[in-house]
């Protein structure tokens, strides 16, 4: 994805994917605090450490800017994708107007319905934006909105590509 920012220095938001995939940068950084509880192994809560001690913010972002992720997640069919973790992750980066740092596809594709900038960092990022859909498992009808069931027959509901 092509960057929408021309300034040449940036604040770049973290998550686990960083810590875990050894990413470095000298711009500003910030994270949530919950990204620290995911890391499991002592390197990266090490780097996470680490960075914290060398100036790396916590950014809690506001309730009313993760209920405008949620709904955009809503939208492109990735709010069951999400953990509250990658929400609030998604969140910082919107209101810090900064560039998300991950490897995370369904965060990557709601990033780019709030245009929020992404960098990648072990993986290749999305080529294009998707609005993924549901469909039934049973009669195969489909919804542009996640449910449990289907209202028609009852049977569970798979997120389907939309291409």
């Amino acid at each position: 994805m092509k960057s929408r920012r021309s300034n040449a220095r940036t604040v770049r938001v973290l998550d686990a994917s960083a810590f875990i995939g050894d990413y470095h940068t000298d711009d500003d950084t910030a994270t949530i605090p919950s990204v620290r509880e995911e890391l499991e192994d002592d390197a990266s809560g090490y780097r996470f450490d680490a960075l914290e001690g060398s100036g790396m913010r916590i950014h809690v972002p506001d309730e009313e800017t993760v209920e405008r992720v949620d709904r955009a997640a809503g939208t492109t069919g990735d709010a069951t994708e999400l953990s509250r973790t990658d929400t609030r992750l998604l969140a910082a980066a919107l209101e810090l107007d900064a560039t998300l740092v991950t490897d995370d596809y369904a965060m990557q594709n709601t990033a780019d319905a709030l245009e929020i900038d992404v960098e990648t960092i072990s993986q290749d990022g999305i080529d294009e934006r998707r609005n993924w859909t549901y469909q039934c498992q049973g009669c195969g009808r489909e919804y542009d909105d996640h449910r449990e069931r289907c209202g028609v027959c009852g049977a569970d509901l798979a997120r389907k590509n939309p291409s």
